[in-house]
C-alpha cells in the first residue's frame, strides 16, 4: 500500500520561490485572509498599502492551462541537505544596487544565544520569530536571518542598504542605524547568484485567535481554511501562509521545491497552546511543492505531506501543491432547487462510477464530456462516485485515503473536478461521493504518527489498529481529530457541491469488537461493545452537514441491524438520510443465483426483506462489491443458458425497481457485462460494439435500464412513500411454487401500480391476481422485461385487463393476464 518515495533528483523549482528564486504575487491572490478571523494587528511600522509584489517567475504550475498535466515529481521527502549544495544559476539574477545613502555594514549584533541556535539549526525552536527578523535596541534595530548556504545578506530598506555580519552556519546579524523598524527585503548572494525577498520573520501571524480557539474546541466547521497552505496577501505582500496541527512535535519547518527540499531557513513558530505552526511565505505562489519536516518529541525528524493539502502530486510521488479555487460555477439553478423535495419522497436511482475506470485514461475533463450526457440517457437521478480523494495505491479504489482534503490527481486539478460536478449537476444530475472516515493507510509520509506519537489514530493500538485492512482507525474521541473529519464531510459538499456522502464502512466504526476476537478489544465505559465516541462523530457530522448544507444527503454503508442509523440525532439516532440495504442485496442475489427448479425452497429470501422495510429509509445496492473478487457480474451469477442469464438478470432489475427503497447499480451491469469489474480496464465498452454479433444482447438490456428509470421517475408510487407501510401491499407473496411476486406499489394520492415478477422460465397463461378496484378500463402493460426491444422472448399483455368480480388474494376483484417466462411485468389502472 505504501506509495514509492519520490526522486531524489532535485527539479527545477516550477513554483514560486522564496528563497531559492524571485516570485511574483500568486494569478489570483485573495484581496484578505480567508481564515474565520485573521490577524490584522498593526505591524511594528507601517506598511504600504500595496507594497509592491516581487518580480520574476510565474507562481503557478499552469494549473489551468495544462489542468490534467501530472505535476513532476518532488524532489525528495528528506529534509537533509545534499552533500554539496550551491543555488542554480539564475539568468536573472538581481544586478548591483547603486549606492544610496546610508550603504555600508550593519553595526555588529550581540551574538545569538546558543542554545537558540543549536535549536533553529537542529529544527526544534518553537518560536523563530523571536530570534530572527527585525526588532528594536538599544542603538538602532537588530536585524537576524538564517540564510543556509549564502555568502552574504543585506538589508533594503528606503534609505538604507546594510549588509549584515556572517555569523556562520547561515546566520547573519547586524544593527541598522535607525530608530523604528522600516519596511525591509533581503538581498542575498550565493556564490552564483542573487536575489531578493521579503524577510518572512518580519510578519505577524496570519491566523486570527478565533480560529485557534475554534481548532482547540474542535468546532471549527471551515478547517480548511484556517490550516494547510493558503495563498494571501499578507501585510500588503502576496504569499502563502503554512499552518499545520503538530502538537507533540518539538520543531516544524517548511521545505519545498522553493527551498530546494532543505527546511532550514524556514522554520514555523508554535501558536501558544493550540498545537498549530504557522509561516507566511511571501513570493510563494499557486503551483509550489511543499511538505512539513517534523522534529518528533525524541529528536529524530519526519518529513510530512499536508494533512489538509487542497491539492497534490500524482502518485507515486507525494508531496502538497498550493492551490486556490478558479472555478467560476454554473449551477446555481441546481443548487437553489436540490433540496426542494425530501430525498426519500423523491425518485433517487444512483449510477455507481469509478472515474478512473469508466473510460480509463480520460480526465475529469474529458468525463465531463462524457459521462453526463451518458448518465442522462439512462435517466439515473444521481452517480455515486468511488471515493475520489488522493490515495497512493490504485488498487484500494480509493478506499485508503491519504488526502482528505484533495481529489486524486490522477485526472487533473481540483478545479478540473468541480467542472466536471458542475457539468453533471448542469445536466440534471446529482453527485454522491463515497467518503472514508473509518481508517487511514500508514504510510510513513502521510497520517500515520504524524509529529511522532499517535494523533489522527487511537493511542491504544488496539483500538488503532483496523483488523481487516492493515489500516488506522481515527481517534474520534479527540475533538481535533473528529473536527479535521466534520469539516472535511462539509469542505466537499461546500467546495465542490457534492450532493452526498455515501460514509463507507460504517459497520466497523460502530463497534469495538468488529472484526476481532476476545481479549483484542475493550469494552465501553458502560461495559457494552459499542464505540461511543464514533457514535458522537457520526452524529456531529449528519447535524453538521444537514445544518450548512440544504439539499444534502448522507448514506451509511452499514450491515448490521444497528437500530436507528437513518433515525434524527435529535432522536437519538445517527442521522443518516438513507441506509444501504445490504441484507436485501445478499438475500436476493442468493434466490437469484439458484436454478428455477430450486428458487420454491428460498422463496422467503425475496419476501424477508418487507418485514424490516420501514425501520429504516433504505438504498438497494448492487454495488462495486457485489461483482469483484470471485463473486461474478451480476448476469453471471444468473443460472441457465445465455438467453435465461439475461432474462434473469432484466426480471431482476424489474423487481429491484419496484421495490421500496432506492436503486443504485454499478456501472457495467446496465449492459450485462459478464466479466468481473477490473479497475485497470473497466466496463468492457466493446460489449456495445454493433460489430460484435451479441451486442444487440447488451443493448437490449441497456435499453431496458433506461426505460426501467423513465417509468420510475414518471410513476410517484415507485417512490413517493418508498420509506411508509402505507406504499406497498403483497398481493400474493407466497407463491413459491410458481416463483411469482406479485405487489402494489401507491403514490401519496392512493394511485396504484401493480409489480408481478416470475421467476419461471415458462409461460404462465390466465395467471390470476387480485387488484383494487379502480374503475372499468382496466389494467394496461407500462414495462415488461420480457419485450423483445430488451431481447426478450415478447409474450405480453396487449389489451387492457378487465377486473372481474372474481375475488383472489382477500380482494373482491381480479385480473387474469399472461405470465412471460423470466419477467417482471409493471401494470398501471388505464
Amino acid at each position: 500500500m505504501t506509495a514509492r518515495k519520490p526522486s531524489r533528483k532535485a527539479p527545477r523549482a516550477k513554483s514560486a520561490a522564496a528563497e531559492g528564486t524571485t516570485a511574483k504575487a500568486p494569478t489570483k491572490a485573495p484581496a484578505e485572509a480567508v481564515s474565520v478571523e485573521t490577524a490584522q494587528a498593526p505591524a511594528a511600522t507601517p506598511v504600504p498599502a500595496a507594497a509592491p509584489a516581487p518580480a520574476s517567475a510565474s507562481a503557478s504550475v499552469e494549473a489551468e492551462a495544462t489542468a490534467s498535466a501530472p505535476v513532476a515529481p518532488a524532489a525528495t521527502t528528506k529534509a537533509a541537505a545534499p552533500a554539496k549544495r550551491s543555488r542554480p544559476r539564475r539568468t536573472d539574477a538581481v544586478p548591483p544596487l547603486p549606492r544610496q545613502a546610508g550603504d555600508g555594514s550593519a553595526r555588529p549584533a550581540p551574538a545569538l544565544d546558543p542554545a537558540d541556535r543549536g535549536r533553529l539549526l537542529a529544527g526544534d525552536h518553537h518560536d523563530p520569530h523571536a530570534v530572527l527578523g527585525a526588532r528594536p535596541v538599544p542603538g538602532g534595530v537588530l536585524v537576524r536571518a538564517l540564510r543556509p548556504f549564502a555568502r552574504s545578506v543585506t538589508v533594503l530598506a528606503e534609505g538604507v542598504r546594510a549588509e549584515l555580519h556572517d555569523d556562520g552556519d547561515g546566520f547573519f546579524s547586524g544593527v541598522l542605524p535607525v530608530k523604528e523598524v522600516p519596511v525591509y527585503r533581503l538581498r542575498v548572494a550565493y556564490d552564483d547568484n542573487t536575489i531578493e525577498v521579503d524577510d518572512p520573520y518580519r510578519f505577524l501571524p496570519a491566523l486570527g485567535e478565533l480560529d485557534l480557539y475554534l481548532i482547540g474546541e474542535g468546532r471549527h466547521e471551515e478547517l480548511w481554511r484556517a490550516l494547510g497552505s493558503e495563498p494571501m496577501v499578507h501585510q500588503g505582500v502576496a504569499g502563502t501562509r503554512f499552518t499545520v496541527w503538530a502538537p507533540n512535535a518539538r520543531g516544524v519547518r517548511v521545505t519545498g521545491d522553493f527551498t530546494y527540499w532543505d527546511g532550514t531557513g524556514t522554520p514555523m513558530r508554535s501558536l501558544g497552546s493550540s498545537g498549530v505552526w504557522e509561516l507566511f511565505l511571501p513570493g510563494i505562489g499557486e503551483g509550489a511543492l511543499y511538505k512539513f519536516d517534523i522534529c518528533r518529541p525524541d529528536g529524530s525528524h519526519t518529513v510530512r505531506a499536508d494533512p489538509m493539502a487542497r491539492r497534490t502530486e500524482v502518485p507515486p510521488a507525494t508531496a502538497s501543491i498550493v492551490t486556490a479555487a478558479h472555478h467560476e460555477w454554473r449551477d446555481a439553478d441546481w443548487m437553489a432547487h436540490r433540496g426542494d423535495r425530501p430525498v426519500h419522497e423523491a425518485p433517487f436511482s444512483v449510477y455507481e462510477v469509478h472515474l478512473a475506470s469508466w473510460r480509463p485514461g480520460l480526465t475529469y475533463r474529458q468525463l465531463a464530456e462524457q459521462l453526463p450526457s451518458y448518465v442522462k440517457d439512462l435517466g439515473f437521478t444521481h452517480v455515486e462516485l468511488m471515493p475520489v480523494s488522493e490515495h497512493p495505491f490504485g488498487g484500494s479504489w480509493g478506499y485508503q485515503v491519504t488526502g482528505f482534503y484533495a481529489p486524486t490527481s490522477r485526472m487533473g486539478t481540483p478545479d478540473d473536478f468541480r467542472f466536471l460536478v458542475d457539468a453533471l449537476h448542469r445536466a440534471g444530475i446529482g453527485v454522491i461521493m463515497d467518503w472514508v472516515p473509518a481508517h487511514f493507510p500508514r504510510d510513513d509520509w502521510a497520517l500515520a504518527e504524524f509529529d511522532g506519537r499517535p494523533l489522527y489514530e487511537h493511542a491504544d493500538p488496539q483500538r488503532a489498529a483496523h483488523p481487516d485492512w492493515g489500516t488506522l482507525e481515527f481517534d474520534y474521541g479527540r475533538t481535533e481529530v473528529r473536527n479535521f473529519l466534520v469539516a472535511n464531510a462539509t469542505y466537499w459538499c461546500e467546495e465542490f457541491h457534492i450532493d452526498g456522502l455515501r460514509v463507507d464502512a460504517v459497520a466497523s466504526m460502530l463497534y469495538l469488537d468488529y472484526s476481532r476476537e476476545d481479549g483484542q478489544w475493550s469494552p465501553n465505559e458502560f461495559g457494552g461493545r459499542e464505540n461511543l465516541d464514533a457514535v458522537a462523530f457520526l452524529q456531529e457530522m449528519n447535524a453538521t452537514v444537514y445544518r450548512r448544507n440544504p439539499g444534502v444527503v448522507t448514506i451509511a454503508e452499514e450491515s448490521t441491524a444497528w437500530d436507528g442509523v437513518t433515525r434524527p440525532t435529535d432522536s437519538g439516532g445517527l442521522g443518516f438520510g438513507l441506509k444501504w440495504n445490504m441484507g436485501w442485496m445478499h438475500d436476493s442475489l442468493v434466490y437469484m443465483s439458484k436454478e428455477p427448479v430450486h428458487r420454491k425452497y428460498h422463496h422467503n429470501e425475496m419476501t424477508f426483506s418487507m418485514v424490516y422495510a420501514y425501520s429504516e429509509n433504505y438504498v438497494l445496492p448492487i454495488s462495486h462489491d457485489e461483482v469483484v473478487h470471485g463473486k461474478q457480474a451480476l448476469v453471471a451469477k444468473m443460472p441457465g443458458d445465455w438467453w435465461q442469464q439475461r432474462a434473469n438478470h432484466r426480471a431482476y432489475l424489474g423487481f429491484m425497481w419496484a421495490h421500496p427503497g432506492k436503486q443504485l447499480l454499478f456501472m457495467g451491469q446496465e449492459f450485462a457485462q459478464g466479466a468481473e469489474w477490473s479497475e485497470g480496464h473497466g466496463p468492457d465498452w466493446w460489449l456495445l460494439d454493433p460489430t460484435y454479433d451479441a451486442s444487440g444482447d447488451h443493448r437490449g438490456v441497456r435499453t431496458l435500464v433506461g426505460d426501467l428509470n423513465a417509468v420510475y421517475g414518471a410513476v410517484p408510487a415507485l417512490w413517493q412513500r418508498d420509506t411508509v407501510p402505507e406504499g406497498f401491499s403483497w398481493v400474493d407473496g407466497g407463491a413459491a411454487e410458481d416463483n411469482v411476486f406479485a405487489f402494489l406499489r401507491y403514490d401519496a394520492d392512493g394511485s396504484p401500480l401493480l409489480a408481478v415478477s416470475h421467476f419461471s422460465p415458462v409461460v404462465r397463461h390466465d395467471y390470476r391476481l387480485g387488484v383494487p378496484e379502480t374503475g372499468t378500463e382496466g389494467w394496461v402493460e407500462v414495462l415488461n422485461t420480457d419485450a423483445e426491444r430488451y431481447g426478450g422472448s415478447g409474450v405480453t399483455n396487449e389489451e387492457p385487463l378487465k377486473a372481474e368480480a372474481v375475488p383472489a388474494h382477500g380482494r373482491p376483484a381480479s385480473i387474469s393476464l399472461t405470465l412471460p417466462p423470466l419477467a417482471t411485468v409493471w401494470f398501471r389502472p388505464a
